[in-house]
């Protein structure tokens, strides 16, 4: 039998040498291109960001979200440009508590223009993103990670001194995507409270560092201790009731003036789990019913009260992460 014609193209002929890409082809090669774009994009970022601070708990109901807006704010105070990226998916709270409830997100060229919350405040939340604040969101992982990368890689931040990334309770997909995202993050922040539970997670997220080879910039003591001030006769003594059996004494000044803490979820708590695993106690915040009702109204404590006793205490945390991102040497957990 003799051999096949052999048919070659030559340029300019009307035959091709291969068909176009499929359908399925070409949507791959743009899905590849977006990404690519999105991964330059986030190194831009990184380098528009001086400083990039996780802020984690092992678990819910620490006050996390108002430890975040309290950092920034406090950092803001100082004359920082701050942004707050919300990467709680499923329970965003921190517009809420910036006083930027039923936003939306303008976008222009393509690119995110994060909203403004008090003092300048830069904000990106998935809440500006839903129609109806009751509508929860149910998301595999997967389609999370797209959306904390689009946060981050789309969304015009401009130049900013400082990154607050406020993430939801737990150690799971959300602080791994940003940190393989975002380049350059300093470290990470654990909140806690006094109480043993609490403390079981915060371990948890500490020791979550070193597979995230994130430092931990140190451990915040929320809920630390409730204040009572009253007044009574001058220049007596008070006995008090404390939770756990114990009874505080107090004298009050010449004017009958007196106040004491009451520490309602115990004390210590987190100054001895930093203690114990070698990272910095970066402070306690007080418990402050006017945060619940600044959480509510849109207006924090710090906005509401900027020379008052947890403005001053947040001042002073703010102050220990800023000696810590200063002494690089010396700060956090150091992971190898």
């Amino acid at each position: 039998m003799a051999d096949s014609p052999v048919t070659i193209t030559t340029p300019g002929s009307d035959e091709t040498a291969s068909a176009g890409p499929s359908p399925q082809e070409q949507k791959q090669m743009e899905q590849a291109y977006a990404q690519m774009k999105r991964k330059m994009a986030m190194e831009e970022i990184g380098r528009n960001i001086k400083h990039k601070i996780m802020v984690l708990s092992g678990k819910g109901g620490v006050g996390k979200s108002t430890v975040s807006t309290g950092l920034a704010l406090s950092l803001a105070q100082q004359g920082h440009a701050v942004g707050i990226l919300d990467i709680d998916i499923t329970g965003p709270n921190v517009p809420k508590m910036m006083g930027l409830d039923g936003r939306r997100l303008h976008v222009e060229n393509k690119r995110i223009h994060p909203a403004q919350g008090h003092l300048g405040v830069k904000v990106i939340s998935m809440a500006f993103l839903l129609e109806d604040e009751d509508t929860p969101v149910v998301w595999r992982g997967p389609i999370k990670l797209g959306a904390i990368q689009q946060f981050i890689g789309d969304v015009e931040w401009g130049e900013l001194d400082y990154l607050i990334i406020d993430f939801p309770p737990g150690t799971s997909d959300e602080p791994l995507t940003v940190a393989q995202s975002l380049p350059d993050i300093d470290g990470m922040v654990i909140v806690t409270t006094p109480q043993q539970v609490a403390l079981l997670d915060s371990r948890k997220s500490i020791t979550f560092s070193e597979s995230l080879k994130v430092p931990v910039i140190g451990v915040v003591e929320n809920m630390s201790g409730f204040t009572v001030s009253g007044t009574a006769s001058p220049s007596s003594e008070l006995s008090v009731a404390a939770p756990g059996g114990k009874t505080i004494t107090t004298t009050t000044d010449e004017e009958g003036n007196f106040s004491f803490t009451l520490d309602i979820f115990k004390e210590g708590g987190g100054k001895s789990t930093a203690e114990e695993f070698g990272v910095p106690f970066l402070g306690a915040l007080p418990f402050d019913p006017g945060f619940v009702r600044g959480g509510d109204d849109g207006v924090h404590r710090i906005v509401s009260e900027p020379d008052g006793p947890s403005a001053i205490a947040f001042s002073k945390v703010v102050a220990a992460i800023q000696d810590q991102l200063s002494d690089g040497s010396d700060g956090g957990l150091e992971i190898i």
